[in-house]
């Protein structure tokens, strides 16, 4: 609910493949005959026994590409993905039907995906392609000498440290505005990172570096790392978020949007009714209309919230006054954030290809999963 602040990052005009901003997804659910179609074709891919009715069996799939499409985890992996999971069904059954008419499946699925364009549209993905040109400017540029100085400070843990330690911890430092895609992510390791470091003289990676012979062989390691991207570009979506308080705000200003809010009140709801009616800060993972990112980078802000708001004891409630409580944590967390904005940036590499991302959605571009949030 937070706005949405222009981007930052400084890149060529090219390397900007695609802005997913959930124009293409509201065209089609407001295209009738299209998005008749559109479900037509999906409806009958899913409808396994043609029976004309999709059987709590026949919708799983449908409910694991949505979880895929908003970036959720396999169901099984996380326990609160899977109350999400069960939430995103009793969507489609109303909690108690056998099976599900093509109408009723049309109109939630037309639901959840309005839901996702009007997150897109909040907050845009810009789908990049590194493929070193951003990386070797940087490196020729004013700026690499003094960057390459705060990341050595920032890493340096002694006289031990080898050389591929620095290396390895240096590159973690850089993101996208210096044109490095996530070193995390296990196929950029794999395909960029390593082949890299096999390039590097095997005496010296493993031996102590001092600064300046650091500022030279981090220099040489990302001129391999260059030439890798551009024999292997890779595609990142990537957001940019500064969470000031506003959207939490206006929320708050309408006591009719807080009430009757469909995606707050299903999270609401959810989260009330798997802890009994107590409430908890971790429960601000699954209330994610409020567009916390990561519940570490706000871990604080919660926290202190839930003091002010005098919550933290544990003691169950009924869903009004469970309500109320909620409210008066997120104006205390509004607060915060309106004198300390918390800035996110999150990168995640896209390992296929946009329009092939989920068999139900597809060829509608959707929200890639985001996993590897920095800032």
């Amino acid at each position: 609910m937070e706005q949405q602040q222009p981007q930052q990052v400084r890149r060529n005009r090219n390397g900007v493949v695609q802005v997913l901003d959930g124009s293409e997804i509201q065209a089609l659910v407001e295209n009738e005959e299209a998005f008749a179609k559109f479900v037509d074709d999906r409806f009958r891919k899913l409808d396994a026994d043609g029976d004309g009715r999709l059987s709590v069996k026949e919708l799983q799939p449908a409910v694991a590409d949505i979880g895929a499409a908003i970036g959720l985890p396999a169901r099984g992996s996380s326990r609160q993905a899977d109350h999400i999971y069960a939430e995103v069904l009793n969507e489609f059954t109303h909690g108690k039907q056998d099976s599900v008419s093509k109408s009723d499946f049309q109109r939630v699925l037309s639901d959840i995906l309005l839901g996702m364009a009007a997150g897109l549209k909040r907050d845009p993905i810009v789908i990049l392609r590194i493929n070193g040109e951003d990386l070797n400017e940087f490196v020729d540029s004013p700026r690499y000498e003094p960057e390459a100085v705060a990341i050595f400070s920032q890493v340096d843990s002694g006289n031990n440290t080898s050389l591929r330690q620095f290396l390895l911890a240096a590159l973690r430092q850089l993101t996208v505005d210096h044109g490095m895609p996530p070193a995390s992510d296990s196929w950029v390791v794999e395909n960029i990172v390593e082949p890299a470091m096999q390039e590097l003289s095997s005496d010296q990676v493993d031996q102590p570096v001092s600064q300046e012979g650091f500022f030279q062989e981090f220099k040489k390691f990302l001129g391999i790392i260059t030439r890798r991207l551009q024999q292997h570009p890779v595609i990142v979506a990537h957001t940019e978020n500064t969470f000031d308080g506003s959207g939490i705000r206006r929320l708050l200003s309408s006591k009719f949007e807080f009430d009757k809010n469909e995606h707050g009140n299903a999270a609401i709801h959810l989260v009330y009714t798997t802890r009994t009616g107590s409430l908890k800060s971790s429960d601000f993972e699954v209330i994610d209309v409020y567009r916390f990112p990561n519940i570490r980078q706000v871990d604080a802000v919660v926290n202190e919230a839930f003091k002010m708001a005098k919550a933290d004891d544990g003691k169950a409630v009924d869903e009004a006054e469970f309500k109320k409580l909620l409210a008066e944590i997120l104006g205390a967390i509004m607060l915060q954030l309106n004198g300390n904005p918390i800035s996110v940036s999150t990168n995640a590499v896209v390992h296929e290809p946009m329009s092939s991302s989920s068999s139900l959605l597809s060829p509608t571009p959707l929200s890639p999963m985001v996993s590897s949030p920095s800032e």
